[in-house]
């Protein structure tokens, strides 16, 4: 039986990243073309600069794992593309590239949504068990996702303001951190003591939506009290109070979903993914159920990357989905 060969393609954000996967599940080549240093000194992803980078690195990665792949276009059966969301230039020269390679080599194209890609990162780690939950922790997006089947996806809750990733850079940025912040806050937290009291925002009952934007502004608001007071600080217990507030209502609300939809797996997704504090709270919290088997990816595959999108769109080829010419990049695209 022939192997299946997708190529994937991500740029929805500030890396260019170009991956080979063999039967959806096995990752022959995965090139990925940071810009981080770039915008450090910004302190955050400025669009233009990231769509120029783009522009730059795209055929370069894109050879690369070809070479790293040993495979020649005439082996590939589709090519997997994010479309959205994400920023609309950045999106842009992926989508373009994908359809230029489509039309001059006639391969299949497939658009795919980047969540589903870091759901389905899982999926290079082990086989996925429906029904399952999967808790999407990024820097845009916070959400519960819902799976009974293949590339059905049902969001059960999201976030009504900050994301869970936007808060912790925003927290970072006050307490004077480099961007990304997320990675000095989770550093700094496990140097401190939860002790200074902060907000815990459940929502109303029953609801599996997040809200972060009333816990950063608490920190905030926390740091400038003492300031006009004439106190200090410990950064570290901010940090570490700040960090326990959010993976409590992260891990509380992905328990109660789990419960609630009786499912198989609990899969964690998206770059917070990488935060060491929330993988060991969940782990502990999923260690009394049995029932349940939680999937946390490897590093590698929490950041954004191609082998979660070629994973998808490998899925996506097996169901027969396929993308014209038109498609185009969708900034706003819905799950």
């Amino acid at each position: 039986m022939k192997d299946q060969i997708i190529l994937g393609i991500e740029t929805s954000c500030d890396e260019t990243a170009v991956a080979v996967v063999k039967n959806g599940r096995d990752i022959i080549a995965n090139v990925v073309a940071s810009q981080i240093e770039s915008h450090k000194r910004f302190g955050g992803v400025v669009p233009e600069i990231a769509s120029r980078h783009h522009v730059e690195e795209i055929t370069f990665v894109i050879e690369e794992a070809l070479r790293q792949a040993g495979i020649e276009y005439s082996n590939i059966d589709a090519i997997a593309v994010t479309e959205g969301p994400g920023l609309v230039g950045a999106l842009l020269i992926g989508v373009n590239a994908a359809k230029a390679l489509s039309f001059a080599h006639n391969i299949p194209l497939i658009g795919v949504h980047h969540i589903s890609g870091h759901i389905y990162a899982n999926r290079l780690v082990t086989e996925l068990k429906f029904p399952l939950i999967a808790l999407v922790v990024s820097g845009g997006h916070t959400e519960l996702v819902y799976m009974k089947e293949h590339a059905s996806f049902e969001v059960i809750g999201e976030t009504r303001d900050d994301a869970a990733g936007e808060a912790y850079d925003k927290v970072a940025r006050t307490l004077s951190m480099p961007y990304p912040g997320g990675p000095h806050i989770d550093r700094l937290a496990h140097e401190g003591e939860p002790v200074i009291k902060l907000p815990r925002s459940w929502l109303e009952e029953g609801s599996y939506d997040f809200s972060f934007s009333g816990l950063k502004s608490a920190v905030i608001n926390t740091l400038h009290n003492a300031e006009q007071r004439g106190e200090q600080i410990n950064p570290a217990d901010l940090a570490a109070s700040f960090q326990e507030s959010v993976i409590e209502v992260l891990v509380g609300k992905t328990l109660r979903a789990a419960r609630e939809y009786d499912v198989k797996q609990v899969l964690l997704a998206g770059g917070v993914a990488a935060n060491k504090g929330l993988r060991s709270a969940l782990t502990d919290a999923f260690a009394d159920i049995p029932a349940v088997e939680l999937i946390i990816p490897p590093l590698y595959l929490c950041t954004d990357n191609a082998a979660m999108i070629a994973a998808v769109g490998s899925v996506l080829y097996e169901k027969g989905k396929r993308s014209d010419l038109a498609l185009n990049a969708n900034p706003g695209l819905e799950m």
